[in-house]
């Protein structure tokens, strides 16, 4: 593939399908349901569809710190994975 290409992997993800991950509750009770939305769609989202995800959830008023039973954030959570940077660059863009 030339360098000047962006690959392209799966199809195009709609609008729709990535707001469903808003609908996504915590069964503990104790999480943040905010902290639960990030959680799952940082699993089930590629990273450019995860930048979308983070345009509709503050739309919606959800918290990009929420916290979970031992008080972490989902930047804390996911800070020692090795995609970390890219989804904690978008929440700190996100907050600004």
């Amino acid at each position: 593939m030339r360098k000047d290409k962006k690959q392209v992997i799966g199809d195009e993800i709609s609008d729709d399908y990535i707001k469903a991950f808003l609908q996504f509750e915590p069964a503990d009770g104790v999480t943040s349901p905010s902290l639960h939305k990030l959680v799952k769609a940082y699993r089930g989202l590629r990273i450019d569809d995860f930048e979308r995800f983070v345009d509709f959830f503050v739309e919606a008023g959800f918290d990009l710190d929420g916290k979970d039973a031992q008080g972490q954030t989902f930047v804390e959570q996911i800070a020692d994975q090795r995609t970390a940077p890219e989804y904690i660059e978008l929440i700190d863009k996100a907050r600004s």
